[in-house]
């Protein structure tokens, strides 16, 4: 029987919430979210139970205000564009320094910069001297930026700003306390306990008449400071994970040497690099670069990508690096910006509900107007029992004080069971117990930018992971090389000097000229003094293993003049440079995927530094080295070059064939310790890892199996493979896909949709790669999950893992089942409360015509479990026995038939007590007298509260 009754009880719940659209764990529309908010119209509190979600009036405004911002940017870059047909029939402006910037040191004021750059004010730009005028005035440099040694910083700061943004003011301890107290129950109360004071005073005297009152009063009092204390830690702790998300790092010259640095610490006259995925970190002007695309979206409002270079040089502060690489002089700061004046709006929006405080927000509802029913009827009852007591006695035309105080007194009880049923804390459960889990993540490496994300991750069923930086280490090193047709072990420093030893003199010069211009890395010399490499870790391993040959990377970089560079991404597998040598002429060097490169080369150097047809046997060598490397999980990568013909114009691409191959290098990548063990605990928690990596497939395999990814009867496949595969076929491969290599955005990006079709779960991601984190977020097909590259893929992702460890993940899953589990117990606990609470004082209503538990007894109840209780309950941290167990599945119900039995369950065992006791209590305590009522409600209480404790 509490088997079906839960069932009944649980499909109500569910197509209730169906009934007003399913609310996602991101990407809801407004329309739903607002239908959320007009379905809970029973509730005590909206303030607080909606305080911790999205505000959708300031939410409107905001994208109102932002639309008006990008109109406004549209049109200054369209006239911009106009201007430079006029540029030179235009007479310059009549600028005048201020005095007070003059005194400074500077010959230009902040206005004035912010103007050029936010208006694309290519008159302005020309008058002060192109961006070489405006460094002279900015007392910078372009080569070695700011002197922060000099006595200008203080100065520069009083004069330009601070590149920080003005943040809300974080709300006082007694705004809470205000907000708690808009309580429309608690204020009835309030009025209730008034009137019983008046009334007690008046008709028995102080200070016994005032017992019941000051009571009532003095419970209102400690609902309130207990409530809004709770609440207030945790706007403390959103506010300090709201810091967490806002650190950004960039790389910037500054005196003299190129160095890490806080955006945050950025000011005008600062030279900051730029590479795919960083988000411009303010205002500025382009300096040197190569085919730099800049998103501007989310400024203008244009799909459209647009190129900066030397003749539109204009670069604002939150747009995007699309594609290319290159340096900008800072301009503008902070809420000059206009970036910095839609911060403030940005963050009035607030995270959507996430689907637990959605499903619960309509336990709520449901229950509440339950409660209220119960309220109203007991009410009467209580009234009809007082009328019917005073008829018999024929008194019924007399009202005394004391009849008045009785009245009150049902009233309160009717109100505070109204206050008992409604679960206010149900929803605000949800949100003390991620905001707890997202505080024990930070510490634990795991940072989540969204509430539902903790949820999320609670429920995956599928993890599909990068490899490179997730289950590797990303501290990568040239092990073994095949220059001119010759494998070599080159791990030592003697055995590459021995390699370039041997190695003829026009290969060499081929292979550094390659190694150190072919490459989004920098050796720079730091502060100490020393050299020290910059760029991603294949460019790093490269760069060492160029060292270590013996090579000079500036004198490198020198001898030769950049033209053109195409940077590495995901989608190309390669990156691409053309180099104007002194000699005259111009060389093409490319350098990605081996079998990719390999497949655009027509010649060889071979072992005597002769260029020669790539052969059959040439080709098949090359093969196998570079299958050898693979299955020894090496990452492998194939180094070309091509001479351009007479009449070459960098404006066009790159080649993408008729190289000759220098040489193939193999980088060792190792499996982060850990992995294997984690990967066994998400397998014995029903998660399926599968690795999806733009590797060559049999060091992707290699990798796999040393993990424990890839098993007998998985299904390892190639991206190419993969997309030829139509729906059907798909339908039945894709379940047994453990492996994906030479994968593009895309293909994980199919391979994720599909799974979350076929298991009907969400699946977890992690991305890394400015494609593949913001194409996940948006989809809406899971969790995305990135690791910490580049800012684009941070800002992103859902969940931030800050070590770019795997095994983070795990941590994550764990927390995010924790949250589900101790939500449930939660909910399991106060449901319990409410239906033994209701009950009891409703039936003993309809029989005996009084409540054992009055108003301020169960005002004592509601403060444990809305605060203590929520506290207690939704705070426990995860044990390991929750990766034993399989995920929730998404479509399950939140309230299982085994909570549906303990709480009925239990409700039936503390009924039947509590009832036990106010029919026999009197006789089997032996209690007499005019005071052995109120001693026998006061056992009740203490019963029942006792039986809570042992419950809880």
């Amino acid at each position: 029987m509490i088997f079906f009754l839960g069932q009944e009880r649980t499909g109500m719940m569910e197509s209730y919430l169906q009934e007003f659209g399913e609310v996602k764990a991101k990407h809801s529309s407004e329309e739903t979210l607002q239908k959320w908010r007009n379905l809970c119209s029973v509730v005590k509190n909206p303030k607080r139970r909606f305080r911790f979600t999205a505000n959708i009036t300031k939410r409107s405004e905001a994208a109102a205000m932002r639309r008006t911002n990008q109109e406004k940017l549209r049109i200054a870059v369209l006239v911009s564009k106009a201007a430079f047909q006029f540029i030179q029939g235009v007479q310059p402006s009549d600028y005048v320094v201020p005095q007070e910037v003059t005194d400074a040191g500077f010959q230009i004021c902040a206005d004035e910069l912010g103007s050029i750059v936010e208006g694309h004010d290519v008159k302005k730009l020309t008058f002060h001297g192109g961006v070489a005028g405006i460094a002279e005035k900015l007392s910078t440099s372009v080569k070695d930026g700011l002197n922060t040694e000099s006595d200008l910083q203080t100065r520069r700061q009083e004069i330009y700003g601070i590149n920080k943004f003005t943040e809300s003011e974080q709300r006082g301890f007694w705004i809470f306390v205000w907000e708690a107290l808009q309580d429309m129950t608690l204020m009835i109360l309030g009025v209730c306990a008034f009137v019983s004071l008046i009334v007690g005073i008046a008709t028995e005297g102080w200070p016994i008449g005032a017992h019941d009152g000051l009571g009532i009063v003095a419970s209102i009092l400690l609902v309130v400071l207990v409530t809004a204390t709770s609440d207030y830690r945790q706007s403390l702790q959103f506010k300090d994970l709201d810091k967490e998300k806002k650190k950004i790092v960039i790389q910037v010259t500054r005196n003299g040497y190129r160095q890490k640095m806080s955006i945050y610490d950025l000011l005008p006259g600062d030279i900051v690099h730029l590479s795919i995925g960083d988000q411009v970190p303010a205002d500025g002007l382009f300096v040197s670069g190569f085919s730099v695309l800049i998103d501007e979206s989310s400024l203008t409002g244009e799909s459209e990508p647009i190129m900066v270079t030397a003749e539109n040089p204009f670069l604002l502060s939150g747009t995007k690096v699309q594609d290319g690489s290159g340096k900008m002089m800072v301009t503008t700061v902070g809420m000059r910006t206009q970036w910095g004046k839609l911060m403030a709006t940005l963050s009035e929006g607030g995270d959507d509900e996430t689907p637990l405080q959605v499903k619960l927000n309509g336990v709520a509802t449901i229950i509440g107007k339950i409660g209220l029913f119960f309220a109203v009827v007991t009410f009467a009852v209580m009234m009809q029992g007082l009328f019917s007591h005073k008829l018999s006695e024929g008194t019924h035309w007399s009202w005394t004080g004391d009849d008045a105080r009785q009245m009150l007194e049902f009233f309160a009880v009717a109100v505070t069971i109204v206050v008992v049923a409604v679960p206010e804390g149900l929803p605000l459960a949800v949100t003390l117990s991620l905001a707890f889990a997202m505080k024990k993540m930070m510490n634990d490496k795991a940072l989540v930018r969204h509430l539902a994300a903790c949820e999320t991750m609670g429920s995956a069923t599928n993890i599909c992971s990068d490899k490179t930086g997730t289950l590797t280490t990303n501290r990568m090193t040239v092990v073994k090389s095949c220059i001119c047709m010759n494998v070599k072990e080159v791990s030592k420093p003697s055995e590459a000097s021995s390699l370039f030893s041997d190695l003829p003199e026009s290969a060499k010069k081929l292979l550094l000229q390659s190694i150190f211009n072919n490459t989004g890395g920098d050796v720079v010399v730091n502060k100490e003094g020393k050299h020290e490499i910059l760029g991603t870790p294949t460019d790093t391993a490269l760069l060492e293993f160029g060292l270590s040959l013996g090579g000079n990377f500036q004198i490198e970089r020198q001898a030769s003049k950049l033209v053109k560079v195409e940077p590495f991404n995901s989608t190309k597998k390669r990156m691409g440079v053309i180099l104007e040598l002194p000699e005259g002429g111009l060389r093409a060097h490319t350098k990605g995927a081996s079998e990719i490169v390999l497949a655009s080369c027509e010649k060889v150097i071979n072992a005597n530094g002769e260029i020669v047809p790539l052969d059959k046997a040439s080709i098949n060598h090359l093969e196998v080295t570079i299958e050898q490397f693979a299955c020894e999980a090496l990452r492998t990568l194939c180094l070309a070059y091509v001479e351009l013909e007479n009449g070459f114009s960098p404006q066009n691409p790159i080649p993408v064939s008729g190289y000759t191959c220098i040489g193939i290098v193999g980088i060792k990548d190792p499996v982060r310790p850990g992995v294997k063990e984690s990967v066994a605990i998400c397998r014995s928690a029903g998660i399926t890892v599968r690795m999806v990596t733009g590797d060559n497939i049999n060091t992707a395999k290699a990798i796999a199996r040393e993990c424990g990814i890839l098993t007998d009867d998985g299904i390892a496949i190639e991206g190419p493979e993969f997309r030829e595969k139509n729906q059907e076929e798909l339908l039945s491969l894709i379940p047994k896909i453990q492996v994906m290599a030479r994968s593009s955005p895309l293909d994980k990006h199919t391979l994720v949709k599909h799974l979350r079709t076929t298991f009907d779960e969400v699946v977890a991601v992690t991305g890394d790669g400015t494609n593949d984190a913001p194409a996940l977020h948006e989809a809406d097909i899971g969790l995305a999950m990135g690791i910490a590259g580049t800012e684009v893929a941070k800002e992103s992702a859902d969940v931030l893992i800050l070590d770019d460890n795997f095994s983070t993940i795990v941590t994550v899953a764990k927390w995010g089942r924790s949250v589900y589990i101790n939500i449930q117990k939660f909910v399991q606990f106060q449901l319990t409360v409410n239906i033994v609470a209701l009950i009891v004082n409703f039936s003993s209503a309809c029989l005996t015509g009084s409540a054992p538990l009055t108003a301020v007894q169960l005002l004592w109840v509601n403060m444990i479990m809305d605060t203590l209780g929520a506290l207690a309950l939704a705070t426990e941290p995860p044990n390991n026995d929750l990766m034993k167990r399989p995920p929730v599945g998404k479509r399950q119900n939140f309230i299982t038939n085994v909570m549906w039995r303990n709480i009925l369950g239990q409700s039936l065992y503390q009924f039947t007590v509590i009832w036990l006791l106010q029919a026999k209590g009197t006789a089997m305590f032996g209690l007499d007298g005019p005071d052995a009522h109120v001693i026998l409600n006061t056992l009740i209480f203490n019963t029942f509260v006792f039986c809570q404790v042992i419950f809880f």
